[in-house]
């Protein structure tokens, strides 16, 4: 027997009845693994009679055992017969528990919550696509241009904007006192670049190989080291050496070198087409985010707290493996920022919650109107992942199905069909927003 009640939010509460027959069952069943352990005087280790064991410890020497095989599967019963979805591991609270009547417990665990939708079909929304121009044609290229720039050592002339500066440097506090961190040499330092504090850079500007110079500069209040913020410094600089890029010529001969095309103006095509399709999809992105966030703002539902927090986890775990890419730490990113990490997460909430949000309400757009990944599907986005690993279809999958992510590639599926469903039932406007009407 089974009596659900709701008691927070998206919170419920089981009370769970199991016959005593059962209890019997279970009870039997842990003797026999208890005993195996047991030495008693008189009996062989594991062959003490269960009336002995009993009353030489107490009953409750297999209550434990016993509701370790009961409540699990009690529970699960429970939850299909009430329909909750629930969203992490029960706490569990027991009531009753005595030979020869029903245990009786209580499970409060956090569940899906009711999703009323609002308005989701017919959803007007204006699509914004730029318009790509010759100028963002150029933009490509020059950006080729400066990937396949060559440096050249300038002999004569002195530093310009631009330059690779290779530089020496001691760094001092104002009084002549060397702090740690600041001496490098042979240091490549592009000029302006703003890799150093403001006014370093450009108090290089004009200086010649062998030059030497004390550079000025004040460090930010909010510099990452607090022994140097706020705090004036020299820096005694020897400029070694000055490196300058040379770009390569734009014409037929550099379309040649840097892709499969013979000429330039097949090259700039290209560009160009690419340049659109990364504008539509731009805009596609931009579209159907607007639609959710409409549909999700029509909807009402009970956030809980729980998928909220796994959220933040989530959003935190990105952010820390981006940080890892830039050499950095959490810990360094806290400190640098002065915030905690109780700070982040909470800076990270709105928006853990406007996904939270969304999501539900994909989940009960996917329910209402029976949207579902076929195995075809399924098995059509693990070949993808085959082939992007280079390894066998088989293996993948027997991998993802260890991970349990066949659920989730499952979910995937199903919510980029919801996704398209309304898309393809919103009133979208296409607007395409030219050069000159840009900010």
């Amino acid at each position: 027997m089974v009596k659900l009640e709701k008691i927070d939010g998206s919170k419920v509460e089981l009370e769970i009845e199991v016959e005593a027959e059962k209890l019997a069952d279970a009870l039997n069943q842990a003797y026999k693994k208890v005993v195996k352990n047991i030495s008693l005087p008189g009996f062989r280790k594991g062959k003490v009679p269960r009336p002995v064991l009993e009353s030489r410890f107490g009953p409750e020497i297999l209550y434990e055992d016993a509701l370790e095989i009961l409540v699990p599967e009690a529970y699960d019963k429970a939850v299909k017969e009430t329909g909750i979805e629930p969203l992490e591991s029960p706490q569990i609270d027991l009531i009753q528990m005595e030979k020869g009547k029903p245990v009786i417990f209580k499970a409060v665990v956090d569940v899906k919550p009711e999703v009323k939708l609002g308005e989701y079909r017919g959803i007007p929304v204006t699509q914004e696509i730029r318009e790509v121009a010759e100028v963002d044609v150029e933009n490509r290229l020059s950006q080729l241009q400066e990937q396949h720039a060559t440096l050249h050592v300038v002999e004569e002339g002195a530093v310009e904007e631009g330059d690779l500066a290779v530089i020496d440097f001691t760094g001092c506090y104002i009084d002549g006192e060397p702090f740690d961190g600041g001496t490098a040499e042979g240091y490549s330092l592009e000029i302006g670049s703003g890799m150093f504090i403001d006014n370093f850079e450009e108090q290089l500007v004009g200086m010649k190989p062998g030059e030497e110079k004390d550079v000025k500069v004040t460090f930010p209040e909010n510099y990452h080291e607090e022994r140097l913020a706020g705090k004036q410094a020299v820096f005694k600089v020897k400029l070694n050496e000055i490196k300058r890029k040379e770009l390569p010529e734009l014409n037929d001969d550099f379309a040649k070198e840097i892709s499969e095309f013979d000429t330039l103006a097949e090259l700039k095509d290209d560009i160009l087409n690419k340049l659109k399709e990364q504008e539509e999809q731009h805009a596609k992105t931009l579209v159907e985010n607007k639609i959710i966030e409409q549909v999700a703002a029509a909807a009402e539902v009970e956030l809980p707290d729980v998928l909220v927090e796994r959220e933040i986890d989530r959003q935190l775990n990105e952010m820390e493996q981006y940080l890892r890419m830039q050499g950095l730490t959490l810990e360094k990113f806290l400190e640098t920022a002065q915030k905690s990490l109780d700070d982040l997460r909470e800076q990270h909430r709105p928006e853990a919650e406007k996904r939270v949000k969304a999501n539900l309400v994909l989940d009960a757009i996917i329910a209402k109107e029976g949207i579902a990944a076929t195995d075809e599907e399924i098995e059509e986005r693990i070949k993808k992942f085959a082939e992007s690993y280079n390894q066998d279809v088989q293996v993948i999958k027997d991998y993802f199905a260890a991970q349990g992510q066949l659920d989730v590639i499952r979910q995937e599926i199903q919510f980029r069909k919801a996704i398209d469903f309304l898309v393809a039932e919103a009133q979208i406007t296409t607007e395409i927003v030219s050069v000159q009407n840009q900010d």
